[in-house]
């Protein structure tokens, strides 16, 4: 009798610590037909990754008690066209991280998402998604950055997440000062109240070697009026030095609901270089995306962007090396995409 008390008691304790626990495995299966006429030539293709990055993740948290959590997020990308690692230098290229979380915010320490790219659902009307993402002009300077410490914090609609990267560049390593090359201190606050949110971010880069900073501040937001849900966005980035840049980037855009499974989607972005002559570039777009349940959709888009004589994105003819441009200038983008998407 007591030994069956004594087993029912291990067990108990044994399923609350359990209970106490939690791994999930997650996913994105997603891919599609393109079809792009950059002006030089024509392609059509199959495209992994339009509406959302394919990738398989686990996270998973264990209550330490007091209102205390470790947490952890392992998540690695790849295309689903031809089955291949994402990045073959690094397995968990999309997130990896460690931390611990609290009433008192967010500790995390690993690879994460920069500002821009983790901000981006709340200013860019197609969420950095299809046709019309808005990286195909805004400068996002990578989506995620190594090496990071961050402290996320958010309460009654104010949001916010303070970065830092360490350079890890030998000999040239100090947290602070001019010789802190390849470092990244980054940080975004937001407020989000009913149909209102907005968000500020600003990211500088000390490039390796440290001759040069890249700076970038965006602002942006949406409302959602019901019918439509309005969306802009301004950046500004500054290199000085060697590379020198100054660009302006503008976004304006919205989605609205078709029926109770469909959302249209359109945008407009513009790209303003203040330091080359004729270098601008816009882009118009248009999408669709049709839920068929809640982790199945089918989605649709077409962008058309346009360069000034001297800009080439999207249309830059390189030589073998993948650096020297040979060809390009003053070329058209048309893209076109239709596909499938499935999360687990």
């Amino acid at each position: 009798m007591k030994k069956s008390l004594i087993a029912l008691a291990v067990l108990a304790a044994s399923g609350a610590a359990m209970a106490q626990s939690s791994v999930t495995l997650y996913g994105v299966a997603d891919v599609g037909i393109a079809h792009e006429d950059n002006g030089s030539a024509t392609t059509t293709r199959m495209d992994a990754g339009n509406l959302n990055g394919n990738r398989w993740g686990l996270k998973g948290s264990e209550d330490l008690g007091g209102g205390l959590k470790a947490i952890f997020t392992l998540e690695a990308g790849f295309s689903l066209d031809t089955g291949a690692q994402a990045d073959a230098a690094s397995f968990f290229n999309r997130q990896s991280f460690v931390g611990v979380s609290s009433n008192f915010g967010t500790v995390k320490l690993g690879r994460q998402m920069n500002p821009v790219y983790a901000t981006a659902s709340t200013w860019d009307s197609f969420g950095d998604a299809l046709a019309g993402d808005s990286s195909r002009l805004f400068s996002y300077n990578g989506s995620r950055t190594n090496n990071m410490v961050s402290y996320n914090y958010s309460a009654n609609g104010f949001y916010g997440e303070l970065q830092y990267g360490l350079g890890e560049v030998a000999g040239n390593n100090s947290i602070t000062g001019d010789n802190s090359a390849g470092r990244t201190a980054a940080m975004f606050v937001g407020y989000k109240t009913g149909p209102f949110d907005v968000v500020l971010t600003h990211q500088n880069i000390h490039n390796n070697p440290y001759t040069t900073a890249t700076k970038m501040t965006l602002l942006g937001g949406n409302y959602n009026f019901g019918v439509v849900k309005l969306f802009a966005a301004y950046a500004q980035e500054k290199t000085l030095g060697v590379g020198a840049k100054d660009q302006k980037d503008a976004h304006i855009g919205l989605t609205a609901p078709v029926g109770t499974a469909g959302t249209v989607e359109l945008s407009y972005l513009n790209k303003k270089d203040d330091l080359v002559s004729n270098a601008n570039a816009h882009q118009v777009a248009i999408g669709y995306v049709h839920n068929l349940s809640k982790r199945t959709a089918l989605y649709t888009s077409y962008a058309q962007l346009t360069n000034d004589a001297n800009a080439s994105y999207k249309t830059a003819v390189y030589a073998a090396d993948g650096k020297t441009q040979i060809g390009g200038w003053g070329k058209d983008d048309k893209l076109f995409n239709i596909g499938v998407r499935h999360s687990f």
